[in-house]
């Protein structure tokens, strides 16, 4: 069947998360390149990002953390700068196709405020905290496709890691473009142990053309 609907993931397919990361390496007083090289090296063992901070920081509270950097006014935020440079085209040239656009990711309410007021031209956007389930929980694609209103096989998931994106939507039977940039995209994007996307993209201009053929 057709795609008739592209779902996208937010960090690293939408947003580059470098500022954001740099400000945590700023909160942990890390130097930002010691920060990257311990997150890359965490990655490529297969583990979780959040056991980074465990690393300079023991017994690490992620959410905890996040309230006192709002606290003390360095909460975390998303403007337009952020947004990577080929996202708006890749939108409205999806729709100029007729095709249903979605976002829905693994962030926080106050991230999809943001997120929302970047005024992206899609159909539906969404955060893990506002469906109350995460990746990779097959529920997060189960709720997608039943907001999405589609068959699973006419729905692409686009997405840069194969263990939060890739692996979960090829469960629930989506097809997969893996897009391949930031951390994941890079560090993850070979290996035996993780579903092949159906697809490898290098930015998402690439995306509305290949869909059309």
């Amino acid at each position: 069947m057709p795609i008739r609907a592209v779902w996208f993931d937010v960090g690293e397919a939408l947003i580059d998360e470098t500022r954001e990361y740099g400000t945590w390496a700023d909160w942990l007083g890390v130097p930002r390149h010691t920060f990257s090289a311990v997150f890359g090296a965490v990655l490529a063992r297969g583990g979780d990002y959040r056991e980074v901070f465990q690393y300079f920081k023991p017994g690490f509270d992620l959410a905890v953390e996040r309230e006192r950097r709002f606290e003390a006014g360095l909460g975390e935020y998303l403007n337009a700068n952020d947004l990577y440079p080929d996202v708006r085209p890749c939108f409205d040239a999806l729709h100029a196709r007729g095709l249903f656009v979605g976002v829905a990711g693994n962030q926080t309410v106050r991230a999809g405020q943001f997120l929302r007021e970047l005024h992206l031209n899609v159909d539906v956007l969404a955060t893990s905290d506002d469906w109350g389930v995460s990746k990779p929980d097959d529920a997060f694609f189960e709720k997608l496709i039943s907001v999405s209103g589609h068959d699973p096989s006419e729905i692409a998931y686009v997405g840069d890691r194969r263990d939060n994106d890739i692996a979960p939507a090829a469960r629930a039977g989506l097809y997969t473009i893996l897009v391949r940039r930031g951390p994941w995209g890079f560090i993850l994007a070979e290996g035996d142990f993780l579903p092949s996307p159906d697809v490898v993209v290098g930015g998402l201009s690439e995306i509305p053309d290949f869909l059309g053929h």
